[in-house]
């Protein structure tokens, strides 16, 4: 019988141990916080949202780097398996907005023993509060793990599963990234992802607090377009946040002339805003510009909009020049912010960078340096955009992982 050792104990880490566990393996997980699933724990606002429903295509056009390393793992483990297997371990689950899935209890807790049943039903020899301090290596080949309380234990193939570095707190402390550098492994700088961004312009202090819906939010470097997309952001003492900009955070290299531009009406093309405006005036004729813009934006945005504008606040309506208006429309349907760098890894959903998939094999995960190395999930150079779509890379490197190791 094979002996496996999974190193870390998350999503990539609790599949891969199950798969080999299934396919006959003598498995042991080591995870060195107090309980599994730490971080899953806390994803989805405590939700968990474990995967995205939406079709393969949709699957790899979220997927924001190596997607065509995900070829194999994903159509060997797609959505549709997972949530068959979620469901047949006792955690019914429900699709909401944007394919998103969740456990129908809305406890992210459920999923976590769902898959804790999985492992005790297949035998997996869970040890909790162990932290793996080394692997060790015979020539190019993985041979067994050096652990933190001096110990060592020996297998026949080692699956590193510790994830990146956002969200320290949960275990993910790089521990991955060293194990990698140590064999000699490519490395890809990590950096935050799915974070919110800081901006320069002093106003989005004073919306802290506004949430913004059904705006269209364009990141251009230079000339440029890096990302575009329609739904909801949220101002901060920082900056930016909320679903619009943390995807469009994935797509930042910190290029000083990084612009976001907020299509504040995304509905109205500048001709029909210009109309809309137009109406608004007429029907507020002899009102100041400040008293006449109630109907287009939410109270806390209107005073910012009117010194953005430069019309004279107290300025009759029927006194604004044409092409005070129009200057007016362009603003609203392009209000610029200048980005000045992302927040910490602290706040960052996801890890993106770690180890280069140019040494991994995408068909197996297998180190292409060391035999009987396996990576999966988050500690790879694998990044995708919020809705499910990150934890479906780690179910299903996990699963092809684990499926590798006993095969082999």
């Amino acid at each position: 019988m094979s002996k496996v050792i999974v190193i870390g104990g998350g999503a990539a880490g609790m599949m891969a141990a199950v798969t080999a566990a299934e396919r006959g393996c003598e498995v042991i997980l080591l995870e060195k916080n107090e309980k599994l699933g730490k971080k899953l724990f806390i994803t989805g606002k405590g939700r968990c949202n474990v995967t995205n429903a939406a079709d393969m295509e949709i699957l790899f056009k979220n997927v924001c780097r190596n997607e065509k390393f995900l070829y194999s793992a994903f159509y060997g483990y797609d959505n549709q398996a997972l949530m068959a297997f979620i469901e047949e371990e006792g955690c019914p689950l429900k699709v909401e907005r944007g394919d998103r899935v969740f456990p129908v209890s809305d406890h992210s807790s459920d999923i976590i023993a769902a898959f804790s049943g999985a492992l005790r039903k297949r035998n997996v020899d869970i040890k909790l509060n162990t932290e793996v301090k080394s692997i060790l290596y015979t020539e190019d080949r993985a041979v067994g793990v050096n652990l933190a309380n001096g110990k060592t234990l020996k297998a026949d193939k080692i699956i590193v599963c510790t994830g990146g570095i956002s969200y320290a707190s949960t275990g993910s402390t790089g521990d991955g990234y060293r194990f990698a550098k140590e064999s000699g492994h490519r490395f890809v700088e990590p950096k935050p992802a799915l974070v919110p961004l800081e901006i320069r312009e002093s106003w989005c202090k004073e919306l802290m607090g506004l949430s913004l819906k059904n705006v269209t939010l364009t990141m251009m470097k230079g000339k440029k377009k890096l990302y575009e997309e329609f739904g909801e952001m949220l101002f901060t003492h920082f900056g930016v946040s909320g679903p619009l900009v943390l995807s469009a955070s994935s797509y930042y290299n910190g290029d000083p002339d990084t612009m976001l531009y907020l299509d504040l009406k995304p509905a109205l093309t500048a001709e029909q805003l210009d109309k809309r405006i137009l109406r608004d005036f007429e029907e507020n004729m002899n009102k100041q510009f400040k008293n006449s813009l109630g109907g287009l934006f939410p109270a806390k945005l209107i005073p910012v909009m009117i010194d953005l504008s430069g019309i004279h606040p107290e300025k009759k309506v029927n006194e604004v020049s044409r092409e005070e208006r129009q200057n007016f429309v362009q603003l609203i349907k392009n209000l610029p912010l200048t980005v000045t760098g992302t927040r910490s890894f602290a706040e960052a959903i996801i890890t993106r960078g770690g180890v280069s998939v140019k040494d991994v094999n995408p068909s197996t995960m297998e180190s292409k340096l060391i035999q009987n190395l396996y990576f999966a999930g988050e500690v790879l150079d694998l990044d995708a955009l919020t809705g499910g779509f990150n934890l479906q890379i780690a179910w299903s490197t996990g699963h092809l992982a684990g499926e590798s190791a006993a095969e082999a």
